[in-house]
């Protein structure tokens, strides 16, 4: 080793991997070009090592730069660990959190979340973007997102999770349908009947289909709904039964002239999982714990006759 290596040096090395390009890295991260490529040399002469190829491809990593730069991106993560952990005990709830929900829970549920928050936590701001589950995945693990909601499980050894509550899957079919004016159902009377569900990108597109293999029913692979609005509609128009969550059911149909009739199935025993999942190595473990107590009392005093609240 023949010096000091610095944040910054990482910094402007990670930046110039990532574009692989020396102008399009310095205005990245804001200085001249030169500046950017004296660094480079800086953190290669600290480590003696090469760590770009210089040529007419741009920036290309060495073998020892790939192995750098792997390190070089842990160091940077445990820096905000440490960043966002001095924030919270410096500010205490306080700061902004980004926020990924996926559309078929989180405009049923976040509004009185968000209220809440507010209310009890005015310096904290919570930043929310709606996508669907797989990308909320992997934008939380590439760090776009600071925790989501989403329907569980989620599976990876970096990501953990909490479960808020298990949602009953309403059986909806259009008004005009002869199951419409049923008291009970049973398995059987859904054998062989077309269902609708989301398209594969939801979970409950998976959860859907398994629940068809059971039940003997036709899951429809011609027409994938793009939203729970969707589905119902496709089922006001009587292409098929659908499984609509009891969030979106109990804020968009009506329980008298509603386009489709909600009837009960196996004693709401048809649920889903409901979460919030961030990094395990978050640097904000108390904004995080703050979210997740707010979001707990809202569904324990709003929503307890609708889901079942862990």
């Amino acid at each position: 080793m023949r010096g000091d290596i610095t944040l910054k040096q990482l910094i402007y090395f990670v930046a110039l991997a990532d574009t692989k390009h020396y102008r399009r890295a310095a205005e990245r991260v804001g200085i001249s070009q030169p500046s950017l490529s004296q660094q480079i040399l800086g953190l290669e002469g600290a480590l003696g090592l090469e760590l770009v190829e210089r040529g007419q491809r741009g920036a290309v990593l060495t073998p020892s730069g790939r192995t750098v730069l792997a390190q070089a991106r842990k160091v940077l993560a445990e820096v905000e660990v440490l960043r966002g952990s001095a924030v919270d005990v410096r500010d205490g709830i306080a700061g902004t959190i980004r926020m990924g929900s996926t559309p078929t829970i989180g405009p049923y549920f976040l509004p009185r979340v968000m209220r809440r928050l507010h209310r009890d936590h005015p310096g904290l701001k919570v930043i929310v973007r709606d996508a669907p589950p797989a990308v909320l995945h992997e934008e939380l693990i590439a760090g776009r997102h600071d925790l989501i909601l989403t329907q569980l499980p989620v599976r990876s050894a970096d990501i953990q999770i909490r479960r808020l509550f298990r949602e009953p899957l309403k059986l909806a079919v259009a008004q005009d349908h002869p199951l419409a004016e049923r008291e009970s159902l049973t398995d059987a009377d859904l054998a062989g009947r077309d269902i609708l569900a989301l398209a594969e990108t939801y979970p409950l597109h998976d959860q859907i289909a398994a629940l068809c293999d059971e039940l003997g029913a036709e899951l429809r692979q011609d027409y994938e709904g793009s939203s729970l609005d969707a589905l119902r509609q496709m089922t006001a128009l009587d292409m098929g039964l659908s499984f609509l969550p009891a969030l979106y059911v109990h804020s968009e149909v009506a329980v008298e002239d509603g386009d489709v009739s909600i009837l009960p199935f196996r004693r709401d025993r048809v649920v889903r999982s409901v979460g919030l999942a961030w990094r395990r190595r978050s640097a904000h473990g108390a904004l995080i714990d703050a979210i997740l107590e707010v979001a707990r009392r809202v569904a324990r005093e709003h929503y307890a006759s609708v889901v079942k609240v862990e």
